[in-house]
């Protein structure tokens, strides 16, 4: 697990939305996470620090000055900021933001992110018009201009009773970035992948047309891994046929519907990208053209003809830059290694990502199993998730851009 013994202190200021940092502390820990969290004295109005003490399985920290049993002692707050690897600040409400800004320091919680030697993270909460007030989004700037990462505040529904931006970002979210800023290498900071995946659509007429099986799993664990790691994604995507998960910014994504479409967006990516993976079950074959209207049943077989699409592997490596890294995949059903090497030296791409159509890998499956073809060399994967075979296929563009 990537935050598997992660040091991760949360600071809480005073607002609704801290209800949600028990959640937050829960998720953390499942990942092996170890927690701390502090408290602002209003954050204690709005979430019990028995509660965030029981489920970090540390005392919740309130105040700079500890009095008890008629003996007084300081809260060693730049311990506290010492021992972080990470501050997330959650909710943090306009007043915090404001006096963190200006370098004010009146609780722990402003004492330990002016003390942080870590990565701070923001998470923004308040009502739509303190949000959107110029004070407020002059001091998110500033923060930023410091070093800090404010992540977004999302549209939806306010306390106030409201809907607008200035919610904080759900605790999932929190957790998958946090996940991405530990996982990142440094092969991928500053790179841009250009990925497509998924099927594409050939329309008939307004109702039919011609697809394939594809799911996209394999292109959203690629994307995911990528994500992960650090790059920069330009995703084409073809549809999808399942809810989407959450993407942070660094995942860029371009819905296409046709071959063509992915061809156009994919070529238009090209330019910008460092690696390329074509992983799209692009159909072959379109219709030579589309009818406007609805055609009858009985017309069907003797109206449609049909054209190659583009080959928009082929057409990549054609237009490719000097540096960039090409891979492709070939979806086989018989003994496929023959035809994957003969892809590669038709296609001009670097590697092959040969995978065959069975029950339990190929295009609609949680699993694979993967051979990747080389001018040199094959290397033959275990069957797997395909979460671990975007992390072997991702290994493997390490290696090979890398090499001497």
């Amino acid at each position: 697990m990537i935050l598997q013994g992660r040091r991760i202190l949360l600071a809480l200021s005073g607002g609704i939305a801290a209800y949600k940092i028990p959640l937050l502390v829960r998720l953390l820990r499942q990942e092996g996470a170890e927690v701390r969290v502090a408290l602002t004295p209003a954050a204690e109005d709005f979430v019990s620090p028995l509660t965030l003490a029981a489920l970090s399985g540390a005392a919740a920290e309130q105040h700079l000055v500890l009095s008890h049993g008629g003996r007084t002692s300081w809260n060693n707050h730049v311990h506290l900021a010492e021992w972080a690897e990470a501050v997330v600040v959650a909710p943090a409400t306009s007043n915090t933001l404001a006096k963190a800004a200006n370098g004010l320091c009146d609780n722990l919680v402003l004492s330990i992110v002016l003390s942080a030697k870590c990565p701070v993270f923001w998470a923004p909460a308040m009502d739509l018009d303190m949000f959107a007030y110029p004070a407020t989004q002059e001091n998110l700037v500033r923060l930023r201009s410091m070093g800090h990462e404010v992540w977004p505040s999302p549209e939806g529904s306010l306390a106030s009773g409201l809907s607008g931006t200035g919610r904080m970002v759900e605790p999932e979210f929190m957790l998958r970035a946090l996940v991405l800023h530990f996982a990142s290498r440094p092969f991928w900071l500053g790179k841009t992948l250009l990925l497509t995946s998924g099927p594409t659509e050939e329309s008939i007429d307004p109702v039919r047309f011609v697809t394939n099986g594809s799911s996209g799993r394999m292109g959203e664990a690629i994307a995911a891994e990528a994500e992960q790691r650090g790059a920069r994604i330009l995703w084409v995507r073809g549809p999808l046929r399942r809810a989407d998960r959450t993407w942070t910014d660094a995942v860029q994504i371009v819905p296409v519907r046709s071959a063509s479409e992915m061809h156009a967006a994919a070529v238009k990516a090209l330019p910008d990208a460092d690696v390329v993976i074509a992983a799209a079950a692009v159909s072959d074959l379109c219709p030579t053209s589309v009818r406007s209207e609805k055609i009858p049943k009985s017309e069907l077989s003797a109206t449609i003809n049909f054209e190659p699409t583009p080959d928009i592997l082929q057409d990549l490596a054609k237009r490719r830059i000097p540096g960039q890294v090409i891979i492709g995949f070939a979806l086989e059903t018989g003994e496929g290694l023959s035809s994957a090497k003969n892809k590669l030296v038709r296609k001009g791409a670097d590697a092959m990502v040969l995978n065959y159509e069975t029950e339990q890998t190929g295009m609609n499956s949680s699993t694979n199993q993967i051979t990747l073809v080389t001018e040199s060399r094959e290397e033959q994967g275990p069957l797997e998730t395909k979460a671990q075979v975007a992390s072997r296929i991702l290994d493997w563009v390490e290696r090979f851009a890398t090499k001497d």
